[in-house]
């Protein structure tokens, strides 16, 4: 191993160890609810969650190219689980995440992590909204049809997690919602649904163990859709909180080996029997304004988690569902854009339609990763129409009126190539035409069709056609890809 890489290591592992040892007791507190709760919403009992959370918040702090940023459980990923889990029981769910572990891996290894660039900020907004979203609908079952002091204790707990701040900030205000809720249920001997109904907690640590499934090609496909999307969502989800987290800390992340790191978690999750997860932004911004900068700030909130779950598993299962609907509901909102509604006048109409859409197909869909596709998507194609209306071609004749000289402006791709034909008046009679595209860039293969055509259309009424003002990269795709000055082009070209 190089100095540098030690030197790094060091750095990473070492050069906060108060800060980042305080923080990860902090975000390990605050995990307890979060991992019961999404492993509610998967369908599973809460220690699959708790595992999960542990494990990967370890791994990842191991593995990772994100210091500083908190893996674990989370709802993006559980989300998608919830079918699978009512369909197909538990041993499923444990082989989709393996596998999604592996997929997430090849992606790293892909580089996949730099195609991060080619998501707008509108999108990562619009994903961030739909998660939101999802997140509060997730609560719906728990608040509907349910005793009426459900929602007084929701309400309490909301109270405390959002006016504790102003009392003091040195305790998270969701840990104190929860022992608050839970020891006044405990008091009053409220008729409540609690943690304990959900499943049994664990009280033992967690066993390497093999998913318990047929090895078919039938097995393969019912969990390779989940684990694909899985993947997807978890891989989105975490290089954007790896941005955020670079944003905050005015620092540089490895997103291809955050991929791997992502991949090797889930991988090992699945084998100790937990869910798949991946980076969480509420965790990750609590650990980061709590001092949290390293690598030991991750791993400290793993090992916290797990002593927390094995020595305080019977006070965890008192605690009511109301207290963690409370906490659910916050992370809801706090997760939530509210400036992207104020905004939608304000940016650009593409913009705000790019948002709304990764929204609105999210959640229809319940899956992050076609909302995201569509936003993308949609961003591509608004972003090729700009481009191209930056496209023009002008034309001049000489003073003998025998030839003229097209003059071409911009980009020249496969939006502009109809514009770029268009512009040619075929029907003049001249002895010579020069294209001059000094002052345009010839992109793709529609392009050089389009430059083709003009220019056998041209020659085929007798006129004298010369090129000139190719750059050193149209020079390149023109002479690879063009047909006009071989044998038979315009047979070709008409024949496609």
């Amino acid at each position: 191993m190089s100095p540098d890489f030690l030197s790094r290591m060091r750095g990473d592992w070492l050069g906060n160890i108060r800060g980042d040892l305080l923080s990860g007791l902090v975000v390990a507190l605050a995990l307890i609810p979060e991992a019961i709760a999404f492993s509610i919403i998967a369908g599973v009992d809460p220690k699959i969650g708790l595992y999960a959370s542990f494990s990967i918040a370890v791994v990842t702090a191991i593995a990772g190219g994100r210091p500083g940023m908190i893996s674990a459980a989370t709802a993006a990923t559980a989300v998608l689980m919830v079918t699978l889990v009512r369909d197909y029981g538990l041993q499923y769910l444990l082989a989709t995440t393996v596998l999604a572990g592996l997929l997430q891996i090849a992606a790293g290894f892909l580089k996949l992590g730099s195609v991060m660039r080619f998501v707008s900020r509108s999108v990562m907004t619009g994903f961030v909204n739909a998660l939101a979203i999802l997140i509060f609908m997730a609560q719906l079952p728990e608040l509907i049809g349910v005793p009426w002091l459900t929602y007084v204790m929701v309400a309490g707990g909301l109270a405390i997690i959002y006016l504790f701040p102003y009392v003091t900030t040195a305790l998270p205000s969701p840990l104190v919602c929860i022992v608050v809720l839970t020891a006044l249920a405990l008091l009053t001997g409220m008729d409540l649904r609690t943690v304990g109904d959900m499943g049994e907690l664990p009280d033992t640590l967690p066993m390497f163990l093999i998913p318990d499934i047929p090895l078919t090609y039938e097995t393969l496909q019912i969990i390779l859709p989940y684990a694909a999307a899985v993947a997807a969502v978890g891989l989105l989800e975490s290089l954007m909180t790896a941005q955020i987290v670079d944003d905050l800390t005015d620092t540089k992340s490895d997103k291809n080996q955050e991929c791997i790191g992502q991949g090797l978690a889930n991988t090992a999750t699945g084998f100790i029997g937990g869910m798949a997860g991946c980076a969480m932004i509420g965790q990750s911004m609590i650990n980061v304004k709590s001092g949290g900068r390293g690598r030991l700030s991750c791993f400290a909130a793993g090992v916290f988690l797990l002593i927390l779950i094995v020595v305080l598993g019977d006070i965890v299962s008192v605690i009511p569902m109301a207290a963690l609907v409370a906490i659910m509901i916050m992370v809801s909102v706090g997760t939530f854009s509210w400036s992207s509604i104020v905004n939608l006048r304000d940016h650009p109409r593409s913009s705000s339609i790019v948002m709304l859409a990764t929204v609105i197909m999210t959640v229809y869909t319940h899956n992050l990763a076609m909302g995201v596709l569509t936003g993308v998507l949609l961003s591509g194609i608004f972003f090729a129409g700009k481009i191209a209306q930056l496209f023009r071609v002008t034309s001049s004749l000489s003073e003998d009126g025998l030839t003229r000289t097209y003059h071409v402006e911009g980009q020249l791709f496969f939006a502009s190539a109809d514009d770029f034909a268009a512009a040619f008046d075929f029907n003049e009679v001249l002895e010579r035409v020069v294209i001059d595209v000094t002052r345009a860039h010839i992109w793709d293969i529609s392009s050089v069709a389009a430059l083709d055509m003009a220019v056998l259309k041209f020659r085929r009424d007798g006129a004298e056609v010369e090129i000139i003002g190719l750059n050193a990269a149209s020079e390149t795709i023109v002479d690879r890809l063009a047909e006009h000055d071989k044998p038979g082009a315009m047979d070709r070209l008409m024949g496609h």
